[in-house]
Order: C-alpha cells, then structure tokens, then sequence
C-alpha cells in the first residue's frame, strides 16, 4: 500500500496483551513478536501484560488501559478461538463502543492463504472504546505476523493512504 513519504510519521503508543493460561514473558513468542513488530516501525510499546483466559480481568486491564491516557491502541493476542475458555472477543464486547468489523473479515480474508479453511476457526476482532483501538488477535505467532504485516503496519502509519487509522485518532471521542 502507499506510503507517502513526504508526511511526518506519528508513533503510535500500543499497550499488548497476551490472553493465555501457560505462558509466561519468559515464552510468550506472540507477544515478542508484536513488541518487536511495532518497535521496529517506530511506534511506542507503552505497556505489556498477560492474563488468564477469565472475561472479567481482561475486562478490568483493558478498561484500564483504555482509561490511560498514555496509551492509544491496545493490541491482543490469543482467546479468539471457539473452545471455552476462548473469551477475548467477549470481553471486546463489553468495552467496545463502536466495532471495526472489516479487521476480522481482512484478518480472515488474508489467513485464508495461508492456511486455508481453518481460519474460520479465528474469531479476530476490533473496535474503539473511548477513543482507544483495540485490536484482538489469535495467539500463534504466524496469526500475529499475519495481522501486523497485512493489516496494523499500515493501518498504524500515519503515511499510509488513501487512509489509516492513526487519521481518525483526534476523532475518535466526537458525538
């Protein structure tokens, strides 16, 4: 996609949140992944977390998160499958102000060549709560690359046109 080079990059500040049961900083691949993804473009990692697969602390962390004015975008990583204990997307739901449905079609769209059908499987998501992005990942780290490489590092430039979300940041609060 187009970037145009003669307008100012805007580092983007992105908080990353691992939903898993068994892994910890010491292996959480996925969450390496996106940190050196988005550090490498030239954007800010301003906090990292992992929680368990439980709806109501990942609720809590992302509504304080959100609260942060430190912080514009949250990505996720991992709890977007259909088995049980798979509850990011549920609790994206309850903080979500508006959805971004065209981040899990995309997501989908552009997983699907790489690993046919089973993407179906994925239940990646986006939306804006009060002002902030958030965006939900799987948790391979062959899902996160596919989301960072075909979606967020361009949507996240402030160069990339015709459009891109960093834009509509100043925005994202109007009524």
């Amino acid at each position: 996609m187009p970037i145009d080079e003669s307008a100012p990059f805007v580092p983007v500040r992105i908080a990353v949140l691992t939903v898993s049961d068994t892994r910890t900083l010491a292996d959480d691949r996925s969450g390496d992944t996106l940190v050196e993804r988005l550090t490498v473009a030239g954007h800010v990692l301003a906090d990292r977390a992992i929680l368990k697969d439980d709806a109501e602390a990942i609720v809590a962390h992302l509504q304080g998160w959100i609260d942060n004015d430190q912080i514009d975008c949250i990505i996720t990583t991992g709890g977007t499958g259909v088995t049980g204990r798979d509850v990011t997307p549920e609790a994206l739901d309850r903080v979500a102000d508006k959805a971004i449905p065209g981040f899990g079609e995309l997501f989908r769209w552009l997983s699907y060549a790489k690993i046919g059908t089973s993407t179906v499987q994925s239940r990646a998501c986006a939306c804006v709560a009060r002002g902030t992005y958030i965006f939900a990942l799987p948790g391979s780290t062959g899902a996160v690359k596919d989301g960072w490489d075909g979606i967020l590092a361009s949507q996240l430039d402030s160069r990339h046109t015709p459009c891109n979300f960093v834009e509509l940041m100043p925005r994202l609060r109007e009524r």
